[in-house]
């Protein structure tokens, strides 16, 4: 690479949204000062493109300098790490394409890179209104989610539920669900949903339940708050990474929509893990169980 090739990439990874890196490195917002974000190099403050490290009385600008900090490697790292997990990529003629956390473009990465929505403050409460009055969603679960950045707003006034793996919580994805008149549900660019999934729950629970969705995965948990509720993103009867939590001890139920498609996909994921056992929703899905009680 040389340097002037180094300097075209460099200017289009600066742009990203520092947001976006934070969250894609298991940071964590703090809850009570949106500003501020607990990482791997300890609390942070972000101002726009700027942030400040606590720890060190120092900082700097834009999503390299950013990388550089958290992940202590030299520039041309950073850019290269900022390529590889941000979708930024070649796409061409010597022109480089942004993520869409950075500008909204909606090139795919060269290898099918995760293309997260961009956040949308301004249309964050437009979103929350709809999961709490026309979902039912309670708020004191639904806040510690947003405040996270797990649950958040797109320009679209999509809700943007994020897939998440590993210790970090790394995202591998979004469920995508619209607020507006017309049933819509979607999946961000890239998502790899055989890696991570969204979840909520108490952490040392010992008992989940697989929904179909995000939505009826936090209805779910309103209702049965003894467990860890994860969404599958779909009527899956065998995603990999459910072997692991078999073997790491959970008690699996399947709670799996009160349908045709949900009873098959249930029936086939008991008959290939014994273990498992069927929670079947009262009512079509975990949501309308809620509702329906409210």
């Amino acid at each position: 690479m040389s340097f002037d090739d180094l300097r075209q990439r460099a200017a289009v990874v600066r742009e990203i949204a520092l947001e976006s890196v934070l969250l894609c490195r298991g940071a964590e917002r703090d809850p009570r000062d949106r500003s501020k974000w607990h990482t791997e190099q300890g609390p942070l403050s972000v101002t726009g493109p700027k942030f400040t490290s606590w720890r060190r009385g120092d900082g700097g600008g834009g999503a390299i300098d950013l990388v550089m900090h958290l992940a202590a490697v030299d520039f041309r790292a950073a850019v290269e790490w900022l390529e590889q997990h941000l979708a930024v990529g070649p796409i061409g003629g010597g022109q480089t394409a942004a993520h869409p956390l950075a500008r909204s473009a909606a090139a795919r990465g060269p290898h099918g890179s995760l293309r997260l929505p961009v956040p949308a403050h301004r249309l964050l409460e437009r979103v929350r209104q709809y999961l709490t009055q026309r979902r039912g969603l309670s708020a004191t679960l639904l806040d510690p989610l947003i405040q996270s950045g797990r649950i958040y707003a797109d320009d679209r006034s999509n809700a943007v539920f994020l897939l998440v793996t590993g210790k970090a919580q790394r995202p591998v994805g979004a469920e995508l669900r619209g607020t507006g008149p017309q049933v819509w549900r979607g999946m961000a660019g890239g998502t790899r949903k055989d890696l991570g999934y969204f979840w909520i729950g108490a952490r040392g629970s010992e008992s989940v339940v697989l929904c179909e969705s995000a939505i009826d995965a936090i209805s779910c948990f309103q209702l049965h708050p003894q467990h860890i509720c994860i969404s599958t993103s779909g009527v899956r009867a065998n995603p990999p990474w459910l072997r692991a939590l078999l073997a790491a001890g959970y008690q699996i139920h399947c709670g799996f929509d009160a349908d045709a498609p949900g009873d098959a996909a249930a029936a086939r994921m008991i008959a290939l893990h014994g273990a498992i056992k069927r929670l079947r929703p009262s009512d079509n899905d975990w949501n309308d169980v809620l509702r329906s009680r409210q």
